[in-house]
């Protein structure tokens, strides 16, 4: 059980380093924007605010990658790394959720995130049950 534990860390550890890193760095590349960027009309360079929301957030989720991370090479971190993955995959899932039933269908790539946030929030939920019994 502990290499499933291992694989559902490093897997969700890539994952949201990956995702705040590229929000960091390129915050216009980000999911979220999709439908405004592809809107003509709507001019996303040079929005300060947009850019400083975006980066913010992106270094949260790149931090808490890190974090779930060195659960995986430090052992004492190993349950603590599955509450911050938890608190963040879950808690992205609850908000996808509930602007799903206050505002309707997103688009196709934030729908996948939902599904993923949901798939890795139960693995994790499931490693630190496994490892608490």
């Amino acid at each position: 059980m502990e290499i499933i534990s291992i694989v559902v860390l490093s897997l969700s550890g890539l994952l949201l380093v990956y995702a705040g890193t590229t929000r960091l760095i390129k915050p216009l590349k980000s999911f979220c924007l999709k439908s405004y960027l592809d809107d003509s009309k709507i001019k996303m360079e040079g929005k300060v605010d947009i850019f400083n929301e975006m980066r913010g957030a992106g270094t949260s989720l790149a931090v808490g990658g890190i974090i779930i991370g060195l659960g995986t090479l430090i052992s004492e971190l190993m349950l603590a790394s599955f509450v911050v993955a938890i608190i963040i995959f879950l808690g992205h899932a609850l908000g996808r959720l509930v602007s799903l039933g206050l505002d309707g269908k997103p688009n196709k790539q934030l729908v996948q995130g939902l599904v993923s946030e949901l798939v890795l929030g139960g693995a994790n939920v499931f490693c630190l049950v496994y490892s608490l019994i």
